[in-house]
């Protein structure tokens, strides 16, 4: 596995000013113990575009974050400058190591709304300034693998690639954008950058620019367009795809290319890869006339790429309306995941461990509105799964309960939705515990996963374990959050308690 982009620079500043404030006071205030241990949960309230879950991104940049904090003397100094920390707290940042624990799903997990996807334990300092480097991570990363993941659904098994670093809200958008594409599902990218730090295949061919360069007598545009395909094809006849639409797709645009790949033909050149590209028009309508017109000259396996603004929805009307496509270039749609562009994953207080009696306490954050109320304490999260295989929900247990799925008669558990019920039991089930140790004591308890083991793991999940219903675009079922028992039980005697 090639070495990631952030193991080369200091991101350790990349923090809002709020956690910097509060870790001063926590520091300068003589009745808090600086080592007194709390637990941070990062979860989120709802998965994008109304979808049925979301993919887990960004854990290995948030693993290579925590393992090499550090406050070098210039940022020592602009802190000073800005004149609102203590002397005392700066050398304390001087010599800053993180040195909790942290759990979490692995990368690649498909993941629900409201359940711990990375629970941090660290002293409270510690704990306090890594917020935002890791909600930044996984907020755009999820969010973009997320929003592959349906684009490379709508395709129907046509290859999707990522072409969206031009519109990427920054290089860094675009290069781990594209790590996240390719997670989600997507075959390769354009970004050069992104397959050099992640070893993802990159592709591409030729932009307009390209063909407008060449001139010709008259101002000719079909002459000066075959002569720039057969420049093109001159120099990549093993991968010769062609840009039809430029001037006219159908009345030269395919006519040229077919001319270029007869003359290709005619010179005994057998192209491993040959076709052409449409960027603009009716895409739907202009495949397929495309297709017969390379059918009938008898390039069969001319592919036809499309690209220009798609999504899961545009594809899906493309293939629909029979449009006549080998595979997708995504741009704008997939980097900027535009339907919605908040992924939304917060980062929340869940507990706190005495230092000096080392006995834990639950925390909650309590809202009017109901589904801001957090689920408090530590926990364990576990994936329930019936004896095929397909995960019919997900459960939160109090950590380290015993969960024995074997029991007679079925685990019995609650719905937090409809508690009500007595009647909640999985039969023939079996638990898998989600969360797994990724930092132990500030070192790294795991050893880093290739991308594509990652990529790998949310293929296989789609394939065998969430329902063909939850993978709709449109009025996805729903997978619930379930309680046992006895954490259920914890967060109702905590809501009771903030009520008196």
């Amino acid at each position: 596995m090639k070495q990631t982009q952030d193991k080369e620079r200091n991101l350790t500043m990349m923090m809002d000013e709020y956690e910097l404030t509060m870790a001063n006071a926590y520091f300068n205030d003589p009745s808090i113990d600086p080592n007194t241990k709390v637990s941070f949960d990062v979860f989120y309230r709802k998965n994008p575009d109304g979808g049925g879950f979301a993919i887990f991104a960004g854990l290995q940049q948030i693993k290579d974050y925590l393992l090499n904090m550090h406050f070098t003397d210039e940022d020592i100094a602009y802190l000073r400058s800005v004149g609102h920390f203590t002397e005392d707290f700066l050398k304390y940042l001087k010599n800053f190591k993180f040195t909790g624990d942290v759990d979490a799903f692995p990368e690649g997990t498909i993941m629900y709304p409201n359940e711990p996807i990375i629970t941090v334990t660290a002293p409270i300092i510690e704990a306090q300034l890594v917020e935002t480097e890791i909600l930044a991570q996984v907020n755009h990363q999820s969010l973009i693998a997320t929003k592959t993941s349906r684009i490379v659904r709508a395709a129907a098994g046509r290859p999707v690639s990522d072409f969206g670093a031009r519109r990427a809200h920054n290089n860094d958008a675009a290069i781990y954008g594209a790590r996240a594409a390719y997670i989600g599902g997507a075959a390769g990218t354009a970004t050069v950058s992104a397959g050099q730090y992640f070893d993802i295949p990159i592709g591409g061919t030729m932009a307009h620019s390209y063909v407008m360069y060449f001139t010709s007598d008259n101002n000719d545009y079909s002459k000066s367009e075959l002569q720039a395909f057969r420049s093109f094809a001159k120099s990549y006849p093993n991968n010769c795809i062609l840009l039809v639409d430029t001037y006219n797709v159908l009345k030269c645009g395919v006519p040229n290319a077919i001319k270029v790949f007869q003359e290709m033909k005619d010179a005994g050149i057998q192209s491993k890869s040959f076709g052409i590209r449409i960027d603009s028009g009716d895409l739907a309508y202009l495949t397929k006339k495309s297709r017969q017109m390379l059918d009938a000259a008898g390039f069969t396996d001319a592919k036809i790429i499309v690209s220009n603004s798609l999504d899961e929805y545009t594809i899906t009307s493309i293939l629909q309306q029979g449009g006549q496509v080998n595979s997708f270039g995504v741009g704008e749609r997939l980097i900027t995941a535009k339907s919605e562009p908040v992924f939304g994953a917060v980062y929340k207080l869940c507990a706190v461990t005495d230092a000096k009696t080392g006995k834990t306490i639950p925390k909650i954050k309590i809202s009017e509105t109901v589904e801001k109320i957090t689920n408090p304490g530590l926990k364990d999260v576990y994936r329930i799964k019936d004896e095929h295989g397909r995960a019919v929900a997900d459960m939160l247990a109090i950590k380290g309960e015993q969960v024995d799925m074997s029991v007679a008669g079925g685990y019995k558990f609650v719905d937090p939705e409809q508690p009500w019920k007595s009647t909640h039991v999985f039969d023939n089930c079996t638990a898998e515990l989600l969360q797994k140790p990724l930092i132990r004591g500030g070192k790294a308890a795991c050893e880093d996963e290739d991308i594509q083991i990652i990529r790998a793991r949310v293929k296989e999940q789609l394939e065998t374990s969430v329902w063909p219903e939850e993978q709709r675009f449109e009025n996805p079922h729903k997978h619930y959050l379930d309680m046992t028992p006895a954490y259920y039980n914890m967060k109702m005697e905590l809501l009771r308690e903030e009520d008196k």
